[in-house]
């Protein structure tokens, strides 16, 4: 009998591996998800504002249907634990930020092992303790109260426009194609960006 994968699997799956930053993002979307009442977005009902480009943004992706190719993920590289969810059909946005206090405690050993593992010197031994610390920390994410894990905030949003398809023109330089809006000029011409040489004084 084949058994359905859950929600959470599959975000695995997609990913790669089970990690924390997995199941940070995982459990920040099942929030967004239950508190906007709203389910996985197929079109670009729900859009997804990032502030990391970490491994929980797989999660997100997976599990609330924000992606890059729909446009309705957007990342802002500040490098902060920090997800924006907005429903369209309710008018309503969330801000999620997580406590990092609590993500982040100091673990002498645990930074250790984390060193010796990603460094290839750690021993079988060291790799399944670093293994299993790494499992505690999934399941603590993942099951610890809501408001130990995070910060919610209902805000005022402004939703983006829905994305939109453009004419393509061919770059006069390489001959590819590049959509018209990222196109520029070049003696007269148009250009991709990589065949555009920019011209600023710096002021």
């Amino acid at each position: 009998m084949c058994m359905e994968k859950t929600p959470w699997e599959k975000a695995i799956e997609f990913h790669g591996h089970s990690c924390p930053g997995l199941a940070i993002g995982y459990r920040v979307s099942e929030i967004a998800l239950k508190r906007l009442s709203e389910m996985r977005s197929p079109d670009e009902e729900l859009v997804a504002i990032v502030e990391n480009d970490a491994c929980g943004v797989d999660a997100v992706m997976l599990i609330t249907g924000c992606t890059l190719g729909k446009g309705n993920l957007i990342y802002r590289d500040l490098g902060k634990q920090v997800y924006t969810f907005g429903s369209r059909n309710g008018n309503r946005a969330l801000r999620i930020a997580v406590n990092g206090e609590i993500l982040h405690r100091p673990d002498p050993e645990l930074a250790e092992l984390r060193q010796k593992v990603f460094g290839g010197t750690a021993s079988q031994e060291e790799k399944a303790r670093f293994q299993a610390a790494q499992a505690r920390r999934i399941e603590e994410i993942l099951h610890m109260p809501e408001e130990k894990f995070c910060k919610v905030e209902e805000i005022d949003f402004t939703f983006p426009s829905k994305a939109r398809i453009f004419p393509s023109v061919k770059c006069s330089r390489c001959g590819e194609l590049v959509m018209e809006p990222r196109a520029r000029v070049r003696d007269g011409k148009f250009v991709c960006l990589d065949c555009f040489e920019d011209y600023s004084r710096g002021w």
